[in-house]
């Protein structure tokens, strides 16, 4: 191992600070997007209802597993499991972290470039006068580029790389205690203009009310899907923020307002869109293209649509950097100890990685869209094997050895800071671990692989609404399952 002098090591200074970098963690783009058109194209009201259990049963559990080996290694992914397991090949699963976290910022900067294109057009009232099909065509457009995709990619790396260059303190807890507010402020805002508009009330019943006869083993397991990633688990992140979480912090507590907090904006999201799609005689489960075809139109046809455009796409930005931020953090800690490396040469090496690789997934659009590897493109590559392979099977492997390795006395200690803090319901925690949540996320897994339960598996097919987008090159259906 790297000569690596940890007791120098960055942490988080404050309570409100881990609290703002976990949530800024869990939050993203799933949240904000994701969640209101899965929802939609789940039935709305049985979806939610179905989601939240389990959050509580399933989400909020693993996340404190996952917490709990990074504070008591104190260590990035893979040296958490290598100081917790020396000589096991425990380390493994971290390795996987590691490699799951490059990937996926790969092609989620590509994802997080068009935020910001979208928030320069709508500064710039580019979707004024514009109709469906213009809105449509033009996102196409942009999408099958090569300058300007590529150059949002780039920006977002750099933006991402400038707040973990400057360390745990004074970058990523700084700045996420920044945007956190501004993203929560952002969401009300936009949600309670959503809830003036006219027929705003079919969508608040459409969200909120059950429709039990809607619930599927399909719509069960894509709440179980959006419940165990929404809380960015198995990915590394949490290990190593949980690394940076002072011995006095009361773990529990801390994952119980961030799952909180993230399932608060996931709702949000749903108030916000909702109402506006149902003013406007949207189909809910319009899918993929909501936010960058659809939400433009509908902006343009409100009063002061203009000016809540751009709240909207300063929003999604803001819940894609705090994301891209957790999930760089995980490479530049790894980077720092184990090949031991300082923090700014990490990030330069990191960014630059990233952006070398990442213009391959970008381009995979446009000039290379027709570099097929067993039909699938470099994005569609890199989509695949972390979030519908690395992911599930991180998580997987992440419970089992907090379940099964480390046992219930480490738990509880590390829990209860040495038994100087109380915790509830630690013999339910440990049941959860051991047998529920590894049985609940190979569902997940099995279902991701499309093995069992209803997924469209042509290349080019969302998931939903196929006579309105199957012609369209949008993203794979299981891709957004990653913005969590």
């Amino acid at each position: 191992m790297a000569n690596v002098d940890f007791s120098v090591r960055d942490s988080f200074g404050t309570k409100a600070g881990v609290i703002a970098a976990a949530a800024g963690s869990a939050i993203g783009l799933g949240n904000i997007w994701r969640f209101p058109y899965v929802a939609g194209q789940n039935g709305g009201g049985a979806f939610l209802l179905i989601y939240l259990g389990f959050i509580l049963v399933i989400g909020f559990p693993v996340m404190l597993a996952e917490l709990s080996i990074g504070r008591r290694a104190q260590r990035n992914a893979l040296g958490s499991f290598k100081k917790l397991a020396p000589g096991k090949p425990w380390y493994l699963v971290g390795l996987m972290g590691v490699v799951a976290a490059f990937m996926i910022l790969a092609f989620y900067n590509t994802i997080a470039g068009w935020t910001l294109e979208y928030l320069a057009q709508a500064v710039g009232n580019g979707f004024n006068g514009k109709s469906s099909d213009e809105l449509k065509n033009s996102f196409e457009a942009f999408q099958s580029g090569t300058f300007r995709p590529v150059f949002w990619q780039l920006i977002f790396i750099l933006l991402t790389g400038y707040i973990v260059f400057l360390g745990v303190k004074k970058g990523i807890e700084k700045y996420t205690k920044i945007l956190m507010p501004l993203l929560v402020v952002l969401v009300v805002i936009i949600a309670i203009k959503s809830l003036t508009l006219p027929g705003a009330r079919e969508g608040l019943v459409f969200l909120f009310k059950p429709d039990f006869s809607k619930i599927s083993w399909t719509v069960i397991l894509d709440a179980l899907g959006q419940a165990t990633f929404s809380l960015s688990i198995g990915m590394g992140t949490l290990i190593t923020y949980g690394s940076y979480i002072q011995k006095n912090n009361n773990l529990a507590n801390t994952v119980l307002k961030v799952t909180a907090a993230d399932t608060a904006i996931a709702v949000l999201a749903g108030i916000m869109i909702f109402p506006a799609v149902f003013a406007f005689n949207i189909d809910p489960a319009e899918g993929f293209g909501l936010v960058f075809i659809v939400l433009p139109g509908i902006f343009e046809q409100m009063a002061g649509g203009y000016f809540f455009g751009i709240l909207f796409f300063i929003l999604l930005a803001i819940a894609a950097l705090t994301s891209t931020v957790s999930i760089f953090e995980v490479i530049v800690a790894y980077f720092s100890e184990e090949l031991n490396m300082t923090r700014h040469r990490a990030t330069i090496i990191g960014s630059v990685a990233l952006a070398f690789v990442g213009v391959f997934a970008t381009l995979s659009f446009g000039p290379l869209s027709g570099a097929l590897i067993f039909d699938k493109t470099i994005f569609e590559w890199f989509e695949y094997l972390s979030v519908n392979i690395m992911l599930p099977l991180g998580a997987i492997f992440l419970v089992l050895f907090v379940g099964w390795y480390l046992g219930r006395k480490n738990v509880e200690d590390e829990l209860t800071s040495g038994g100087s803090l109380k915790v509830k319901l630690l013999g339910l925690f440990m049941i959860v671990v051991k047998f529920i949540a590894p049985i609940a996320i190979t569902l997940v897994f099995i279902y991701g692989l499309g093995l069992i339960g209803k997924k469209d598996k042509k290349k080019s097919e969302p998931v939903a609404d196929e006579q309105a987008f199957a012609n369209n090159t949008f993203l794979p259906g299981r891709t957004i399952e990653l913005f969590t």
